[in-house]
């Protein structure tokens, strides 16, 4: 989050403050130490320009929201069920946390730097709260946004803990110097229920004064807005309303014995409240009634040779009401490539540049080409992107018909727009949805790699077989760093993408930069809507803070208009149908259709790991083995050659997937054992030792 960025420089003294000192106290409690000792409070509240200079390098301890993959700030991509590697590096803790190996004693540093973080910058937070009214020439209305700041990132600080460990241990607004006795850090962590409610509680105090999306000026498109203070509300309203926390099969199983000893209540509910929907609904209702997001798009260009196929059940009416208009290949995959500029990006919600997304998209290209190769994407994800007419691979129909055999390949060369499929392409991979050849490296995919300094290294079929560039023998004595599956993402690259100085011996190429990480994009706001409105049964007055900054209380139904309308607008931008009026009545089967379509709208973008453990499907489908095969790519494309065999579908044989496990205490992380030691009253997550 370095909503820091653009800031007046401050002066030198406030480098100092960059330091995280490690004390003997709880690090929960930490003061800043250099603060105390170098910046007395009479310096740093002694004027607006120090004040908003410790406001500004606050948000430096927090992770970069876009690492998801390598030294992640959570288990992230590569501890949900759709990606894998190879690699058992400490630069993968999320393999390590699936295999079972994360307990309390070895937590992962990026895991362990987030409980420490978070609670510096709480800190920090309290210490602006108590001080901001001393300083001299700020006006109210300076003043009054200064505060909206600090509580949005005191809520986004409780937000990480929660996301990672659960409930939370709740400083409110205390100060608590490292000299106190010990017994003073000493005390229990609140319910799930209460650190829901702490969190948005900040985060309506910030949305009442932050700024209106678009009053924001361009050049500080990274801090957040009123819309990014709801939209963090409207998540947290539907995990708050999923079964893992709302009284269902997996909140019995994972935390029906864990119980607060002072007074008994169960730290997470095991009692079902159906009125979270209908608050969740709510919740997401007053960003859309903001009328200010929109789905990003781009518009078609009439001279197109080929444009994006519009099948007859999708409407041509300009878009939102169908897919007139607009180019729904580049309005999906522009997003994330860095080819559109996320200040004008009226979907980013809140996002951020993230060296981290530049970093692991390497990681997808192959080592020849100057990559690091490993990430691979398994086939049952690949199975969940429909085909271009809006069907499932399984009720394909007579005009756009899926090919399970990987034998039958495209005679000649077929062009949708900028994305080319050449001849000797599996048909399994012919009149697939927008989405599909914009998130997915498939074998024959064409990489374009525009700007690589020789043309030789340029318009390549990445195939992933052994034989290939792209795949095992590419990769030389690099023994773990090949593609296992024969997919890899590709949401986040570019066309001119490419990396100089790998085994191909190209020697200039560049990355379209920045790339550009959606911490909340619109998209999300409208699957939260669909998914909570799905889920309620009977109507609700419920109480939520409007986009307005008033409590307000509105009625909520199972609206069929809505979600038809709003599932209709996400579906059309990547020129698909929308649901028919029989799947829209029907609750079960919308319900797993929404979480197909979070599946493939949100794929790679990390809430895939979230969103298998609050619907609970984490625990009965992680690791079953029918979800976990990938192409042979251990043999050769050629079914003739003695090493043939790439086109078979087989069970990934890695140690990541042997080893695999789906147990109950891994919905959290654990808490780390010395913090524990110092707070006896501090109760660990269920399944881990203190």
């Amino acid at each position: 989050m370095n909503i820091h960025m653009n800031k007046k420089r401050v002066p030198l003294i406030l480098g100092v403050l960059i330091l995280i000192q490690s004390l003997s106290s709880c690090n929960f409690l930490d003061p800043d130490k250099y603060f105390e000792d170098f910046f007395p409070q009479d310096s740093v509240f002694g004027s607006k320009s120090n004040a908003e200079g410790y406001l500004w390098n606050t948000p430096t301890r927090f992770p970069d929201p876009g690492a998801l993959w390598g030294f992640p700030w959570n288990p992230g991509q590569l501890a949900s069920d759709e990606m894998t590697a190879i690699w058992t590096t400490a630069e993968f803790p999320g393999s390590m946390f699936s295999r079972g190996e994360v307990n309390e004693r070895n937590l992962p540093a990026s895991f362990h730097n987030v409980w420490k973080s978070m609670y510096t910058i709480i800190q920090r937070c309290n210490v602006m709260l108590a001080n901001i009214e001393n300083v001299p020439d700020m006006n109210t209305r300076e003043r009054q946004l200064y505060t909206g700041y600090v509580h949005f990132m005191r809520g986004y600080a409780y937000y990480h803990l929660l996301m990672d460990f659960g409930p939370c241990l709740i400083v409110g607004d205390e100060i608590l110097s490292n000299a106190l006795p010990a017994e003073e850090y000493d005390r229990e962590r609140a319910t799930f229920d209460e650190s829901i409610e702490y969190i948005v509680g900040e985060l309506e105090k910030a949305s009442i004064v932050l700024p209106e999306p678009q009053t924001q000026s361009s050049s500080l498109y990274v801090r957040p807005t009123k819309g990014a203070a709801l939209a963090l509300i409207a998540r947290l309203r539907l995990i708050h309303a999923s079964p893992l926390y709302n009284g269902g099969d997996a909140a019995k199983q994972c935390f029906g014995n864990w119980i607060r000893e002072s007074d008994g209540v169960h730290y997470v509910s095991q009692e079902y409240d159906p009125e979270r929907w209908a608050i969740a609904a709510a919740a997401a209702k007053q960003i859309i009634d903001m009328n200010y997001y929109t789905l990003h798009t781009v518009e078609s260009d009439p001279q197109e040779q080929s444009p994006w196929p519009t099948p007859d059940n999708v409407p041509t009416a300009a878009f939102p009401d169908g897919v007139g208009g607009i180019d729904p290949y580049r309005s999906f995959k522009d997003m994330f490539t860095g080819e559109s500029m996320a200040q004008n990006n009226k979907e980013f919600i809140w996002a951020q540049p993230s060296n981290n997304v530049i970093t692991y998209t390497r990681h997808s290209f192959p080592v020849y080409y100057g990559g690091w190769g490993g990430m691979a994407v398994p086939q049952r994800v690949i199975d969940c992107f429909y085909m271009v007419d809006g069907k499932s691979i399984d009720q394909s129909s007579a005009e756009y018909p899926y090919e399970p055999d990987l034998a039958e390949t495209v005679s000649s060369s077929v062009e949708l727009g900028p994305v080319i499929l050449r001849s000797g392409v599996p048909k399994m991979y012919e009149n697939r949805e927008v989405r599909f050849y914009a998130s997915i490296g498939f074998p024959g995919s064409l990489w374009k790699m525009s700007s690589a300094s020789d043309g030789g290294y340029t318009n390549k079929q990445m195939w992933f077989s052994k034989e290939d560039n792209s795949g095992k023998s590419g990769a030389g004595n690099n023994v773990n760093d090949y593609c296992v599956t024969g997919y890899t993402p590709t949401k986040y690259i570019h066309d001119d993408d490419s990396w100089a100085n790998g085994k191909g011996n190209v020697k200039a190429a560049y990355i379209v930069n920045p790339k550009v990480f959606p911490i909340i994009r619109y998209g999300e706001v409208l699957l939260e809507y669909i998914e909570a409105l799905n889920e309620i049964d009977g109507a609700y007055e419920v109480s939520v803070m409007s986009h307005e900054g008033d409590r307000v209380s509105v009625n909520v139904t199972r609206d069929m208009a809505e979600i038809k309308k709003y599932f209709n607008m996400i579906r059309y931008r990547v020129g698909l149908p929308g649901p028919d009026d029989i799947t829209l009545a029907d609750k079960t089967t919308l319900r797993s259709i929404i979480h197909n379509e979070r599946q493939v709208e949100l794929f790679n973008e990390g809430y895939r790991y979230f969103d298998t453990r609050r619907w609970g499907t984490y625990l009965t489908e992680d690791t079953k083995s029918s979800n976990w095969y990938g192409l042979n790519t251990e043999k050769e494309r050629d079914p003739g050659s003695a090493n043939g065999g790439f086109w078979e579908l087989v069970p990934i044989n890695t140690k990541n997937m042997r080893d695999r496990q789906a147990a109950p205490r891994q919905v959290l992380l654990p808490l780390p054992h010395n913090e524990l030691m110092k707070t006896p009253k501090m109760s660990q997550n269920p399944g881990y030792e203190r």
